[in-house]
């Protein structure tokens, strides 16, 4: 059994459990187009807590646990090709990760700074008049994390990944918005996994809705809910069977607090996980400034 525990936790660790989540997460809002020349500098803080390991939809027996306290970095620059507007941008994930209860003598923990993250939305229908937009984005993800194979828990992935996501916003007269999002994740393969194995997984995806409620010009409540799939990983050429679907919830606000400054806070958790660690608390502050 320990060894089962063992292999599990790790597994998922694989699966991205490492930093943000799932598949590519968004907040309400991100796919709003700025005008040409603007840029935007981000620093994003989470802590979520997972008290709870699923193995093939059963929970697993003990207390195991994942805690996990990440920051990101984000520049964006808003310019245009064309009629279109794009904004290349640049990501860098850091943090901890550390194992409680039983798992914590076979996983410990991991510091250090994730995979960099770059990415461009392009976007085909800019409508601010309507609050209506629609975005397409590739991202790129470089094996620059902290990494050592001989440890089950990494902040980096050493491997490339590649995803497209794309997005919609519709504004509902003056204080209703729904935004929604879906993305498709692919993976390179891992040479150095542990033992000199070689790590492939499947396809993952995600799909994403948000509503939001404007009391005023500056000030948002919102709520959203996410179904992710997560593929399944080949550890020396061996299926892991470690496939997981998870749905997932939130809840609100955003403020700008200055006319270029936003603050953002949300608190989730996950509704259903049949594989890995489920989330029983997340909380995400978000501190925008455009320059």
């Amino acid at each position: 059994m320990y060894k089962t525990l063992r292999t599990a936790a790790a597994s998922m660790a694989l699966l991205g459990t490492t930093l943000s989540s799932h598949a590519i997460d968004i907040d309400a809002g991100d796919y709003t187009a700025l005008p040409e020349g603007t840029n935007v500098g981000l620093v994003y803080a989470q802590h979520a807590e997972r008290n709870t390991l699923y193995a093939k939809g059963q929970q697993v027996p003990g207390t195991n646990g994942l805690d996990s306290d990440i920051g990101i970095l984000r520049l964006i620059h808003f310019t245009k090709i064309g009629d279109y507007v794009v904004d290349p941008q640049v990501l860098l994930p850091f943090g901890n990760l550390k194992a409680t209860g039983g798992l914590a003598p076979a996983l410990g923990q991991a510091n250090g700074t994730g995979d960099l993250i770059f990415a461009a939305t392009v976007w085909t229908l800019n409508d601010p008049a309507s609050r209506r937009y629609f975005g397409i984005t590739p991202f790129l993800y470089a094996p620059t994390g902290t990494y050592d194979a001989n440890k089950a828990l990494n902040l980096g992935e050493n491997r490339w990944k590649y995803a497209l996501q794309a997005a919609y916003i519709h504004g509902f007269g003056d204080k209703w918005t729904v935004d929604v999002a879906a993305d498709v994740t692919a993976y390179g393969e891992n040479n150095d996994a542990g033992g000199g194995k070689n790590l492939k997984q499947d396809a993952s995806s995600q799909v994403q809705a948000f509503l939001r409620y404007s009391p005023s010009a500056t000030w948002d409540l919102r709520a959203g809910l996410s179904y992710a799939h997560t593929g399944a990983t080949q550890l020396g050429g061996v299926d892991q069977g470690n496939a997981s679907n998870v749905t997932k919830m939130q809840l609100g606000t955003a403020v700008f607090v200055g006319p270029k400054t936003q603050v953002l806070a949300t608190w989730g958790r996950d509704l259903n996980v049949d594989n890995g660690f489920q989330e029983s608390s997340r909380l995400n502050l978000r501190l925008l400034q455009v320059f």
